[in-house]
Protein backbone atom coordinates (compact mmCIF):
# COMPACT_ATOMS: atom_id res chain seq x y z
CA UNK A 1 0.00 0.00 0.00
CA UNK A 2 1.05 3.62 -0.56
CA UNK A 3 -0.16 6.81 0.81
CA UNK A 4 0.10 9.97 -0.82
CA UNK A 5 -0.12 13.32 0.93
CA UNK A 6 -1.04 17.05 -0.37
CA UNK A 7 0.89 19.52 1.83
CA UNK A 8 1.27 22.22 -0.90
CA UNK A 9 0.65 23.51 -4.40
CA UNK A 10 -2.97 21.78 -4.02
CA UNK A 11 -5.61 24.31 -4.63
CA UNK A 12 -2.75 27.12 -4.96
CA UNK A 13 -0.20 27.34 -7.26
CA UNK A 14 2.74 28.00 -4.18
CA UNK A 15 4.34 25.06 -2.01
CA UNK A 16 4.66 22.46 -4.00
CA UNK A 17 5.10 19.01 -1.12
CA UNK A 18 4.11 15.94 -1.96
CA UNK A 19 4.29 13.10 0.66
CA UNK A 20 4.64 9.31 -0.69
CA UNK A 21 4.33 6.76 2.28
CA UNK A 22 5.21 3.24 2.21
CA UNK A 23 5.75 -0.03 4.58
CA UNK A 24 9.20 1.21 3.97
CA UNK A 25 10.24 4.44 3.20
CA UNK A 26 9.25 8.09 3.22
CA UNK A 27 10.05 10.24 0.79
CA UNK A 28 8.58 14.05 -0.32
CA UNK A 29 8.58 15.40 -3.64
CA UNK A 30 9.55 18.87 -4.25
CA UNK A 31 10.24 21.33 -0.72
CA UNK A 32 8.58 24.66 -1.87
CA UNK A 33 7.63 27.80 -0.56
CA UNK A 34 4.66 29.35 -0.71
CA UNK A 35 3.99 32.61 -2.08
CA UNK A 36 1.01 35.24 -1.80
CA UNK A 37 -2.20 34.60 0.12
CA UNK A 38 -1.24 36.26 3.58
CA UNK A 39 -3.10 33.05 5.05
CA UNK A 40 -0.67 30.60 3.05
CA UNK A 41 2.63 32.79 3.44
CA UNK A 42 2.00 32.04 7.38
CA UNK A 43 2.64 28.23 6.74
CA UNK A 44 5.76 29.06 5.67
CA UNK A 45 6.45 29.81 9.17
CA UNK A 46 4.68 26.97 11.07
CA UNK A 47 6.29 23.27 11.51
CA UNK A 48 5.70 20.75 8.09
CA UNK A 49 2.74 18.58 9.37
CA UNK A 50 5.06 15.64 8.84
CA UNK A 51 8.25 15.67 10.66
CA UNK A 52 11.09 16.33 9.13
CA UNK A 53 13.71 13.89 10.60
CA UNK A 54 11.53 10.67 9.51
CA UNK A 55 11.50 11.39 5.75
CA UNK A 56 14.14 9.07 3.86
CA UNK A 57 14.80 11.33 1.01
CA UNK A 58 13.24 14.44 -1.06
CA UNK A 59 13.48 14.71 -4.86
CA UNK A 60 13.03 17.85 -6.24
CA UNK A 61 11.49 18.71 -10.00
CA UNK A 62 12.94 22.12 -10.47
CA UNK A 63 14.26 25.23 -8.59
CA UNK A 64 11.70 27.79 -8.41
CA UNK A 65 11.38 28.60 -5.20
CA UNK A 66 8.09 27.71 -4.81
CA UNK A 67 9.34 24.22 -5.37
CA UNK A 68 12.73 24.50 -3.20
CA UNK A 69 12.45 27.23 -1.31
CA UNK A 70 11.33 25.58 2.28
CA UNK A 71 14.39 23.21 1.90
CA UNK A 72 16.47 25.28 4.68
CA UNK A 73 13.44 24.97 6.88
CA UNK A 74 12.96 21.35 6.45
CA UNK A 75 16.61 20.87 7.25
CA UNK A 76 16.93 23.11 10.35
CA UNK A 77 14.34 20.87 11.58
CA UNK A 78 15.70 17.32 11.32
CA UNK A 79 15.85 16.36 7.75
CA UNK A 80 19.20 15.01 6.80
CA UNK A 81 18.70 12.70 4.33
CA UNK A 82 19.63 13.04 0.26
CA UNK A 83 18.05 15.75 -1.67
CA UNK A 84 18.08 14.15 -5.75
CA UNK A 85 17.69 16.44 -8.11
CA UNK A 86 19.22 16.83 -11.74
CA UNK A 87 22.60 18.65 -11.82
CA UNK A 88 21.48 21.89 -13.41
CA UNK A 89 19.13 22.38 -10.74
CA UNK A 90 21.37 21.85 -8.10
CA UNK A 91 23.63 24.83 -9.69
CA UNK A 92 20.43 26.83 -9.64
CA UNK A 93 19.14 25.78 -6.20
CA UNK A 94 22.29 26.83 -5.25
CA UNK A 95 22.41 30.22 -6.61
CA UNK A 96 18.45 30.92 -5.61
CA UNK A 97 18.71 29.30 -2.27
CA UNK A 98 21.61 31.79 -0.94
CA UNK A 99 19.66 34.55 -3.05
CA UNK A 100 16.39 34.11 -1.53
CA UNK A 101 18.30 34.23 2.20
CA UNK A 102 19.97 36.90 1.45
CA UNK A 103 16.70 39.25 0.28
CA UNK A 104 15.05 37.61 3.71
CA UNK A 105 17.95 39.02 5.78
CA UNK A 106 18.33 42.48 3.54
CA UNK A 107 14.04 42.82 4.15
CA UNK A 108 14.24 42.24 7.84
CA UNK A 109 17.06 44.37 8.13
CA UNK A 110 15.22 47.18 6.07
CA UNK A 111 12.26 46.66 7.94
CA UNK A 112 14.07 47.10 11.40
CA UNK A 113 15.84 49.95 10.35
CA UNK A 114 12.98 51.75 9.13
CA UNK A 115 10.18 50.75 11.78
CA UNK A 116 8.34 49.01 9.21
CA UNK A 117 7.43 45.52 11.17
CA UNK A 118 4.60 44.38 13.39
CA UNK A 119 7.30 41.94 15.01
CA UNK A 120 10.26 43.21 16.88
CA UNK A 121 12.81 42.51 15.83
CA UNK A 122 11.70 41.35 11.98
CA UNK A 123 13.32 38.13 11.06
CA UNK A 124 14.14 36.39 8.41
CA UNK A 125 12.31 32.85 7.29
CA UNK A 126 16.07 31.35 7.36
CA UNK A 127 19.79 32.49 6.59
CA UNK A 128 22.32 32.38 4.39
CA UNK A 129 24.00 29.73 6.98
CA UNK A 130 20.60 27.93 6.33
CA UNK A 131 20.81 27.67 3.07
CA UNK A 132 24.08 26.18 2.78
CA UNK A 133 22.66 23.35 5.40
CA UNK A 134 21.48 21.88 2.44
CA UNK A 135 24.21 21.92 -0.29
CA UNK A 136 26.15 18.34 1.19
CA UNK A 137 22.82 16.75 0.98
CA UNK A 138 22.34 17.30 -2.88
CA UNK A 139 22.54 14.47 -5.16
CA UNK A 140 22.81 14.42 -8.72
CA UNK A 141 20.44 12.39 -11.22
CA UNK A 142 20.25 12.20 -14.85
CA UNK A 143 17.96 13.84 -16.82
CA UNK A 144 17.97 11.11 -19.41
CA UNK A 145 15.35 8.46 -17.76
CA UNK A 146 18.24 6.98 -15.52
CA UNK A 147 16.74 5.68 -12.07
CA UNK A 148 18.18 6.00 -8.94
CA UNK A 149 16.89 4.57 -5.69
CA UNK A 150 15.86 6.85 -3.57
CA UNK A 151 15.09 5.44 -0.75
CA UNK A 152 14.69 1.48 0.39
CA UNK A 153 11.77 0.38 -2.41
CA UNK A 154 11.38 3.53 -3.77
CA UNK A 155 13.03 4.40 -7.47
CA UNK A 156 12.96 7.28 -8.86
CA UNK A 157 13.34 8.75 -12.93
CA UNK A 158 14.03 12.16 -14.46
CA UNK A 159 12.79 13.25 -17.58
CA UNK A 160 13.32 16.93 -19.37
CA UNK A 161 10.41 18.88 -18.51
CA UNK A 162 10.97 21.63 -20.37
CA UNK A 163 9.90 24.57 -18.40
CA UNK A 164 13.18 26.03 -16.88
CA UNK A 165 16.78 24.82 -17.53
CA UNK A 166 17.09 20.87 -15.12
CA UNK A 167 13.37 21.10 -14.60
CA UNK A 168 12.14 17.28 -14.98
CA UNK A 169 8.87 14.81 -14.85
CA UNK A 170 9.92 12.55 -11.56
CA UNK A 171 8.57 9.27 -12.27
CA UNK A 172 8.76 7.34 -8.77
CA UNK A 173 8.45 3.23 -8.71
CA UNK A 174 7.27 2.23 -5.28
CA UNK A 175 7.72 -1.78 -4.22
CA UNK A 176 5.02 -2.52 -2.29
CA UNK A 177 5.56 -5.48 0.28
CA UNK A 178 3.43 -8.55 -1.07
CA UNK A 179 2.04 -6.07 -3.78
CA UNK A 180 3.22 -5.04 -7.26
CA UNK A 181 5.05 -1.86 -7.50
CA UNK A 182 3.24 1.26 -8.37
CA UNK A 183 4.16 4.03 -10.88
CA UNK A 184 3.73 7.32 -9.76
CA UNK A 185 4.42 10.46 -12.30
CA UNK A 186 4.89 14.05 -10.65
CA UNK A 187 4.65 16.50 -14.11
CA UNK A 188 6.53 19.35 -11.89
CA UNK A 189 6.03 22.43 -14.10
CA UNK A 190 5.15 21.35 -17.88
CA UNK A 191 7.03 23.94 -19.96
CA UNK A 192 5.99 24.95 -23.64
CA UNK A 193 7.06 23.06 -27.25
CA UNK A 194 8.64 25.75 -28.49
CA UNK A 195 10.38 27.75 -26.49
CA UNK A 196 13.71 29.26 -26.89
CA UNK A 197 17.17 28.25 -25.33
CA UNK A 198 16.32 24.68 -23.72
CA UNK A 199 14.63 21.85 -24.90
CA UNK A 200 10.65 21.06 -25.06
CA UNK A 201 9.17 18.43 -22.62
CA UNK A 202 10.19 14.62 -23.11
CA UNK A 203 6.99 12.61 -23.87
CA UNK A 204 5.34 10.98 -20.61
CA UNK A 205 6.34 7.50 -19.20
CA UNK A 206 4.02 4.97 -18.48
CA UNK A 207 2.48 5.44 -14.83
CA UNK A 208 -0.34 4.15 -12.89
CA UNK A 209 -1.35 7.79 -11.20
CA UNK A 210 -0.58 11.39 -12.33
CA UNK A 211 0.29 14.43 -10.55
CA UNK A 212 -0.29 16.93 -12.91
CA UNK A 213 0.22 20.94 -12.65
CA UNK A 214 -2.69 22.97 -14.10
CA UNK A 215 -1.76 26.42 -14.15
CA UNK A 216 -3.19 27.50 -17.11
CA UNK A 217 -5.53 24.45 -17.17
CA UNK A 218 -8.19 27.28 -18.06
CA UNK A 219 -6.27 29.29 -20.53
CA UNK A 220 -5.12 29.28 -24.23
CA UNK A 221 -1.99 31.58 -24.47
CA UNK A 222 -1.91 34.16 -26.86
CA UNK A 223 -0.41 32.39 -30.58
CA UNK A 224 1.05 35.44 -31.23
CA UNK A 225 4.66 34.91 -31.15
CA UNK A 226 5.93 36.44 -27.80
CA UNK A 227 8.77 38.77 -29.45
CA UNK A 228 6.63 40.47 -31.22
CA UNK A 229 4.41 40.95 -28.59
CA UNK A 230 7.78 42.28 -26.16
CA UNK A 231 8.93 44.02 -29.67
CA UNK A 232 5.17 46.29 -29.31
CA UNK A 233 5.94 47.21 -25.63
CA UNK A 234 9.64 47.81 -26.02
CA UNK A 235 8.78 50.39 -28.55
CA UNK A 236 6.12 51.78 -27.18
CA UNK A 237 8.69 52.59 -24.28
CA UNK A 238 11.13 54.10 -26.53
CA UNK A 239 8.12 56.50 -28.37
CA UNK A 240 7.47 57.69 -24.65
CA UNK A 241 11.04 58.08 -23.68
CA UNK A 242 9.56 56.20 -20.11
CA UNK A 243 11.22 53.20 -18.28
CA UNK A 244 9.51 49.86 -18.94
CA UNK A 245 10.05 47.73 -15.30
CA UNK A 246 9.71 43.61 -16.32
CA UNK A 247 9.25 41.78 -12.85
CA UNK A 248 10.98 38.60 -13.82
CA UNK A 249 11.55 35.26 -12.33
CA UNK A 250 15.28 35.50 -12.24
CA UNK A 251 15.68 31.64 -13.23
CA UNK A 252 14.41 31.12 -16.40
CA UNK A 253 12.45 33.98 -18.18
CA UNK A 254 15.19 36.76 -17.25
CA UNK A 255 17.48 34.65 -19.52
CA UNK A 256 14.40 34.09 -22.25
CA UNK A 257 13.59 37.91 -22.13
CA UNK A 258 17.21 38.37 -22.68
CA UNK A 259 17.66 36.53 -25.36
CA UNK A 260 15.03 37.99 -27.19
CA UNK A 261 15.37 41.36 -26.47
CA UNK A 262 19.44 40.21 -28.30
CA UNK A 263 17.49 38.85 -31.65
CA UNK A 264 15.37 41.86 -31.54
CA UNK A 265 18.29 44.53 -31.76
CA UNK A 266 20.24 41.72 -34.00
CA UNK A 267 17.07 42.35 -36.00
CA UNK A 268 16.84 46.36 -36.04
CA UNK A 269 12.84 46.24 -35.10
CA UNK A 270 13.81 47.71 -31.58
CA UNK A 271 16.02 50.47 -30.77
CA UNK A 272 19.24 49.79 -27.95
CA UNK A 273 17.63 50.63 -24.97
CA UNK A 274 19.57 50.90 -22.01
CA UNK A 275 18.77 47.13 -20.13
CA UNK A 276 19.29 46.69 -16.59
CA UNK A 277 19.59 43.35 -14.96
CA UNK A 278 18.63 43.97 -11.39
CA UNK A 279 18.69 40.93 -9.48
CA UNK A 280 22.31 39.83 -7.13
CA UNK A 281 21.76 35.88 -9.11
CA UNK A 282 21.09 37.20 -12.54
CA UNK A 283 24.90 36.59 -13.88
CA UNK A 284 25.29 33.81 -11.66
CA UNK A 285 22.08 32.05 -13.46
CA UNK A 286 22.96 33.53 -16.97
CA UNK A 287 25.98 31.47 -16.64
CA UNK A 288 25.02 28.35 -15.58
CA UNK A 289 22.53 28.43 -18.61
CA UNK A 290 25.64 29.04 -20.97
CA UNK A 291 27.39 26.23 -19.45
CA UNK A 292 24.86 23.40 -19.53
CA UNK A 293 24.73 22.50 -22.61
CA UNK A 294 23.17 18.90 -22.49
CA UNK A 295 19.36 20.90 -22.09
CA UNK A 296 20.32 23.24 -24.59
CA UNK A 297 18.30 23.35 -28.21
CA UNK A 298 19.92 23.27 -31.18
CA UNK A 299 19.46 27.04 -32.24
CA UNK A 300 21.37 27.98 -28.88
CA UNK A 301 23.74 25.80 -29.49
CA UNK A 302 24.24 27.04 -33.07
CA UNK A 303 24.79 30.65 -31.53
CA UNK A 304 27.58 29.43 -28.83
CA UNK A 305 29.55 27.47 -31.47
CA UNK A 306 29.83 30.67 -33.10
CA UNK A 307 31.21 32.27 -30.45
CA UNK A 308 27.76 34.70 -29.67
CA UNK A 309 26.74 35.73 -26.55
CA UNK A 310 22.89 34.42 -26.64
CA UNK A 311 22.11 36.43 -23.66
CA UNK A 312 23.87 39.55 -24.30
CA UNK A 313 22.21 42.98 -25.25
CA UNK A 314 23.89 45.36 -26.93
CA UNK A 315 23.62 48.19 -23.53
CA UNK A 316 23.41 45.87 -20.62
CA UNK A 317 24.64 46.14 -17.39
CA UNK A 318 23.84 44.00 -14.30
CA UNK A 319 23.39 45.61 -10.55
CA UNK A 320 24.51 43.10 -7.86
CA UNK A 321 25.40 44.99 -5.19
CA UNK A 322 22.78 47.10 -3.03
CA UNK A 323 24.56 50.28 -4.23
CA UNK A 324 24.57 49.96 -7.82
CA UNK A 325 20.47 48.80 -7.76
CA UNK A 326 20.19 52.46 -5.79
CA UNK A 327 21.97 54.04 -9.27
CA UNK A 328 20.01 52.76 -11.48
CA UNK A 329 16.91 55.40 -9.83
CA UNK A 330 19.63 58.47 -10.73
CA UNK A 331 18.63 57.13 -14.21
CA UNK A 332 16.22 58.87 -16.69
CA UNK A 333 15.06 58.66 -20.30
CA UNK A 334 13.68 54.92 -21.99
CA UNK A 335 15.51 51.77 -20.42
CA UNK A 336 14.44 48.12 -19.59
CA UNK A 337 15.33 47.14 -15.76
CA UNK A 338 14.25 43.48 -15.25
CA UNK A 339 13.72 42.54 -11.73
CA UNK A 340 12.86 39.91 -9.42
CA UNK A 341 10.41 38.67 -8.45
CA UNK A 342 8.85 37.75 -10.89
CA UNK A 343 5.07 38.48 -8.74
CA UNK A 344 6.10 40.93 -7.27
CA UNK A 345 6.06 39.45 -4.06
CA UNK A 346 9.71 41.15 -2.84
CA UNK A 347 13.05 41.71 -3.41
CA UNK A 348 14.35 44.79 -5.63
CA UNK A 349 11.76 44.93 -8.13
CA UNK A 350 9.51 46.25 -5.31
CA UNK A 351 11.79 49.34 -4.76
CA UNK A 352 11.87 49.95 -8.85
CA UNK A 353 8.29 49.32 -8.62
CA UNK A 354 7.44 53.01 -5.68
CA UNK A 355 8.65 54.88 -8.48
CA UNK A 356 7.58 53.66 -11.54
CA UNK A 357 4.00 52.92 -10.72
CA UNK A 358 2.99 56.13 -10.23
CA UNK A 359 4.87 57.68 -13.37
CA UNK A 360 1.86 57.91 -16.21
CA UNK A 361 4.64 57.77 -18.53
CA UNK A 362 5.80 54.25 -17.68
CA UNK A 363 5.06 50.76 -18.50
CA UNK A 364 4.86 48.14 -16.04
CA UNK A 365 4.80 44.63 -18.02
CA UNK A 366 4.17 40.88 -16.52
CA UNK A 367 5.86 38.21 -18.44
CA UNK A 368 4.69 35.25 -15.77
CA UNK A 369 1.97 33.84 -13.83
CA UNK A 370 0.48 36.15 -11.07
CA UNK A 371 -0.66 33.56 -7.95
CA UNK A 372 -3.95 35.32 -6.13
CA UNK A 373 -2.96 37.45 -3.47
CA UNK A 374 0.62 39.11 -4.68
CA UNK A 375 1.34 42.52 -5.58
CA UNK A 376 1.67 41.61 -9.26
CA UNK A 377 -2.04 39.79 -9.33
CA UNK A 378 -3.13 42.99 -8.22
CA UNK A 379 -1.90 45.25 -10.23
CA UNK A 380 -2.80 43.19 -13.03
CA UNK A 381 -6.43 42.92 -11.85
CA UNK A 382 -6.66 46.78 -11.73
CA UNK A 383 -6.04 48.35 -8.35
CA UNK A 384 -5.27 52.04 -8.22
CA UNK A 385 -2.84 51.22 -6.02
CA UNK A 386 -1.17 48.80 -3.73
CA UNK A 387 1.12 48.28 -0.76
CA UNK A 388 4.70 47.94 -0.76
CA UNK A 389 7.16 48.49 2.17
CA UNK A 390 3.64 49.42 4.40
CA UNK A 391 3.29 52.25 2.12
CA UNK A 392 0.33 52.73 -0.40
CA UNK A 393 1.27 53.47 -3.52
CA UNK A 394 -0.82 54.21 -6.74
CA UNK A 395 -0.61 52.87 -10.34
CA UNK A 396 -0.91 55.23 -13.04
CA UNK A 397 1.51 53.54 -15.16
CA UNK A 398 0.15 52.07 -18.14
CA UNK A 399 -0.22 48.02 -17.56
CA UNK A 400 1.11 45.19 -20.40
CA UNK A 401 0.97 41.65 -20.12
CA UNK A 402 2.73 38.87 -22.31
CA UNK A 403 1.10 35.99 -21.12
CA UNK A 404 2.92 33.79 -24.15
CA UNK A 405 5.87 34.37 -22.48
CA UNK A 406 4.89 31.89 -19.50
CA UNK A 407 6.98 29.09 -19.12
CA UNK A 408 4.62 27.16 -18.07
CA UNK A 409 1.82 24.93 -21.07
CA UNK A 410 -1.80 25.79 -21.43
CA UNK A 411 -4.59 23.56 -21.70
CA UNK A 412 -3.88 22.37 -25.51
CA UNK A 413 -0.15 22.19 -24.36
CA UNK A 414 -0.78 20.00 -21.58
CA UNK A 415 -3.43 17.83 -23.48
CA UNK A 416 -1.15 17.05 -26.32
CA UNK A 417 1.55 16.15 -23.87
CA UNK A 418 -0.70 13.86 -22.08
CA UNK A 419 -1.40 12.06 -25.86
CA UNK A 420 1.80 11.06 -25.42
CA UNK A 421 1.07 8.39 -22.72
CA UNK A 422 0.94 4.46 -23.56
CA UNK A 423 -2.05 4.41 -21.12
CA UNK A 424 -4.65 6.07 -19.33
CA UNK A 425 -3.11 6.51 -15.88
CA UNK A 426 -5.85 4.97 -12.90
CA UNK A 427 -6.39 8.87 -11.64
CA UNK A 428 -5.13 11.73 -12.15
CA UNK A 429 -4.38 14.42 -9.40
CA UNK A 430 -4.44 17.75 -10.68
CA UNK A 431 -1.95 19.94 -8.33
CA UNK A 432 -0.26 23.65 -8.98
CA UNK A 433 -3.46 25.47 -9.94
CA UNK A 434 -5.96 27.98 -8.30
CA UNK A 435 -9.18 25.69 -8.26
CA UNK A 436 -10.97 27.43 -11.31
CA UNK A 437 -7.85 26.19 -13.11
CA UNK A 438 -7.90 22.71 -12.35
CA UNK A 439 -11.45 22.40 -12.13
CA UNK A 440 -11.03 23.31 -16.08
CA UNK A 441 -8.32 21.61 -16.66
CA UNK A 442 -10.65 18.39 -14.97
CA UNK A 443 -13.48 18.98 -17.81
CA UNK A 444 -10.72 19.31 -20.62
CA UNK A 445 -9.13 15.50 -19.32
CA UNK A 446 -12.39 14.27 -19.23
CA UNK A 447 -13.61 15.83 -22.63
CA UNK A 448 -10.43 14.48 -24.39
CA UNK A 449 -9.86 11.69 -23.06
CA UNK A 450 -12.86 10.20 -20.70
CA UNK A 451 -9.96 9.76 -18.07
CA UNK A 452 -10.23 10.22 -14.68
CA UNK A 453 -8.89 13.42 -12.88
CA UNK A 454 -10.17 15.13 -9.57
CA UNK A 455 -8.83 18.48 -8.28
CA UNK A 456 -6.24 17.74 -5.27
CA UNK A 457 -6.91 19.56 -1.78
CA UNK A 458 -4.34 20.68 1.06
CA UNK A 459 -3.74 17.68 3.22
CA UNK A 460 -5.35 15.18 1.38
CA UNK A 461 -4.33 11.76 2.07
CA UNK A 462 -4.95 8.74 -0.67
CA UNK A 463 -4.34 5.10 -0.66
CA UNK A 464 -2.90 4.31 -3.60
CA UNK A 465 -2.81 0.13 -5.05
Amino acid sequence: MLKLSFWGAAGTVTGSKYLIETERARVLVDCGLFQGLKELRELNWTDPPFDPAALDACLITHAHIDHIGYLPRLVARGFSGPIYCTRATAELLRVSLLDAARLQEEEADYRNRHGLTSHTPALPLYTEEDARAVFDLLRAASNDGTPVEAARGIGASFHVAGHILGASHILVEAEGVNAPPLRVLFSGDLGRLDQPIIRPPAPPPACDYLLLESTYGDQLHDRTPPKDLLAAVINEAAESDAPLLIPSFAIGRTQEILYLIRELEDEGRIPVLRVRVDSPMANAITQIYQNRSEEQDEEYRDLVVLKRRPLHTQSMLIASSREESKRLNEERGARIIISSSGMMTGGRVLHHAMRILPDERAIICFVGYQAAGTTGRKILDGAREVKIMKEMIPVRCRVRQISSLSAHADYEEMLAWLSGLERAPRTIFLTHGEPHAAEALRAHIAERFGWRAETASYGQTVALG
